[in-house]
């Protein structure tokens, strides 16, 4: 692919990202901080932050501290499958408990009886690790889905926060391959790269990923540099104000969630997006073959539909969707915008998000992508949300200009 640098008014498109920046930080319920970097092929073009780590404290946010990364985990999880599917080690169409057996001892939950208790069968099948990157598997969340959401309140469901494997043990919602549901089944396709490398998920992204593509802020472990430069989640209230949370993710974890468990930094994840622009090409090495690449970012959920996430539990996600009223579908690492999308990134593009709103997109036709970090919940912040898409909106604005 050739560089698309010089189509980019890198000058028109820095002022209006930094105000845009600047006004999320100090407008009416603004997020506490914001780093937001866009890459070409080849550098991060542009990199700002505002805003400070924790609301009330003196530390200003930069563009090197660490965030939870959330859900923008899954697409290096999906890397890894991947790499195994090149390797000849693993069949995306096999049963995922071929090699991982526990997943194929979960039932279907048809729903509670009389007296509270979950009613389950076994199910049609066990689903692949294709269902799995594909979203099509069977799985939820609680804060996404209302039956995990009494499991967790009335059962002791644990939380997929809390990255036990006790918390990746909740029955299907429905068989395999039926619709689209957001939900656990990166975690499931982690574990089944962990059960062919016979390693855990974090060694298997540093040697595999991490490694070739120059990463080294990035960790499922929250380490000691790490803390201090961190930013701090923060909770949005009902006035729009914002509470500092302390919260933290196990460190160690129990389990490597490949869904979630990621800690690293905004330039760090600009070398994975960089990856997807190179077809599968690193700064130290290759990552993935370019027609590997080119098989897993097309359309791999057939008709079914990428559908609206209802915010279940209100204090971790309001109602959210990209691009309303669009079409969306999945690869294997990401969303689909199968729609020029409002903020001009066109169609066949890719991208997805994290709980925090953290978002990304990667425009692998005109050789771009950015993200967008904040650490604020519940999902679809208001205020973050808005001012990424504004981001992502000046981008296209000034593209070409």
């Amino acid at each position: 692919m050739t560089s698309t640098f010089s189509r980019l008014d890198t000058s028109a498109f820095g002022a209006a990202a930094d105000q845009i920046l600047e006004s999320a930080v100090g407008g009416d319920a603004p997020v506490p901080g914001v780093v937001a970097a866009v890459t070409d092929r080849h550098e991060t073009i542009y990199a700002h932050a505002a805003g400070v780590r924790r609301l009330g404290g003196a530390a200003a946010l930069t563009v090197d501290d660490v965030f939870a990364i959330f859900s923008t985990t899954k697409a290096i999880t999906a890397t890894a499958v991947l790499q195994l599917v090149e390797e000849g080690l693993l069949d995306l169409d096999r049963p995922a408990g071929d090699y991982a057996p526990e997943i194929g001892t979960l039932k279907v939950i048809e729903g509670f009886d009389d007296a509270g208790e979950p009613i389950l069968r076994a199910p049609r099948s066990v689903p692949t690790t294709r269902q799995l990157l594909t979203h099509t598997g069977g799985f939820g969340y609680d804060f996404f889905d209302a039956v995990y959401a009494r499991l967790a309140e009335e059962k002791g469901q644990p939380s997929v926060i809390s990255a036990t494997k006790a918390a990746l043990m909740t029955p299907l919602l429905f068989d395999p391959g039926e619709k689209w549901q957001y939900g656990t089944n990166i975690d499931w396709a982690g574990q089944v790269v962990e059960a062919v490398r016979g390693k855990r998920l974090g060694e298997v992204f540093a040697e595999r990923i991490f490694a070739p593509l120059g990463i080294e802020n990035m960790s499922f472990i929250l380490r000691e540099d790490f803390r201090t430069r961190l930013a701090e989640i923060h909770a949005r209230n009902a006035d729009g104000s914002l509470t500092p949370m302390d919260l933290e993710l196990p460190s160690p974890p129990e389990v490597d969630f490949g869904g979630h468990g990621l800690y690293g930094t905004v330039g760090d994840y600009l070398k994975f997006i960089r990856m997807w622009l190179n077809d599968g090409a690193g700064e130290h090495g290759r990552v993935l073959r370019a027609d590997t690449v080119e098989m897993a970012v097309q359309n791999h959920l057939g008709d079914l539909p990428v559908t609206m996430l209802p915010g279940v539990i209100p204090s971790l996600s309001n109602d959210a969707e990209f691009f309303p009223g669009q079409s969306k579908s999945w690869s294997l690492p990401f969303m689909i915008n199968n729609e020029q999308a409002p903020t001009g990134r066109p169609a066949g593009a890719l991208g997805w998000a994290g709980l925090a709103n953290l978002f990304y997109w990667i425009d692998r036709a005109n050789g771009y992508g950015g993200y967008w970090a904040t650490q604020v919940l519940p999902f679809g912040d208001p205020t973050s949300f808005t001012k990424y898409m504004e981001f992502e909106t000046a981008f296209y604005q000034n593209l070409n200009g």
